[in-house]
């Protein structure tokens, strides 16, 4: 891989996973998180948003944080310091990257040397999964007369890695098995997993 495909960047460990393209709200209000959002929208640069495997987001003292080696990158859509101290920060994911090795700053702050992985292929949905695709536009309907939005426009119902990473972010499955779903490779199978697990549950023929 080049080397323009390494950087260093600062991370934030959640208890969460997110996906290219998928649309992130954080509070912020820890100190290093705070620096860290400041210098983001400063120097218009992204951070790593990487998945708690062991411990909190809010670290305490002596506790061991272990994250996953895969994350995301996440780029500033909007920041709001309505409350002193305090940030409302909403984030859109954009390259996935692997955690070649990483280190801890004073402030507490994890910085991590990474090297990016390829975008998914931009390929359309096969024709065995469109009732998947289906799916999704209605579930995006039927929350949106509930009045949530959680996905970023454009809508892309013709990309399997797209429709597969809205699905992974809305599903009632742990944070372990979204993990492993990110970082499958092929955005097909990705599609074809939740395919699979939808009609397990009836939502979908």
């Amino acid at each position: 891989m080049p080397e323009t495909e390494r950087l260093s960047i600062p991370l934030f460990p959640l208890q969460a996973v997110l996906f290219p393209g998928g649309l992130l709200s954080l509070k912020v209000f820890e100190a290093r998180y705070l620096d860290l959002i400041s210098a983001s929208l400063r120097e218009n640069t992204p951070f790593g948003v990487v998945a708690l495997r062991q411990g909190t987001e809010v670290r305490k003292a002596g506790e061991p944080v272990l994250t996953e080696a895969i994350g995301t990158l996440a780029e500033l859509i909007d920041v709001d310091s309505a409350q002193h101290g305090i940030l409302q920060v909403r984030c859109r994911g954009t390259r996935r990257f692997e955690v070649i090795s990483k280190e801890v700053q004073p402030d507490g702050l994890w910085v991590a040397q990474a090297q990016l992985i390829d975008d998914d292929e931009i390929a359309a949905p096969s024709e065995a999964l469109i009732e998947t695709v289906r799916g999704l536009a209605n579930a995006i309907a039927t929350l949106k007369q509930q009045g949530a939005e959680p996905f970023l426009k454009p809508f892309a119902f013709d990309n399997a890695g797209w429709v597969a990473n809205r699905w992974c972010e809305i599903l009632p499955i742990s944070i372990a098995a979204k993990q492993k779903l990110m970082e499958l490779p092929d955005a097909q199978v990705r599609l074809q997993l939740v395919g699979e697990f939808l009609r397990t549950k009836g939502v979908v023929k």
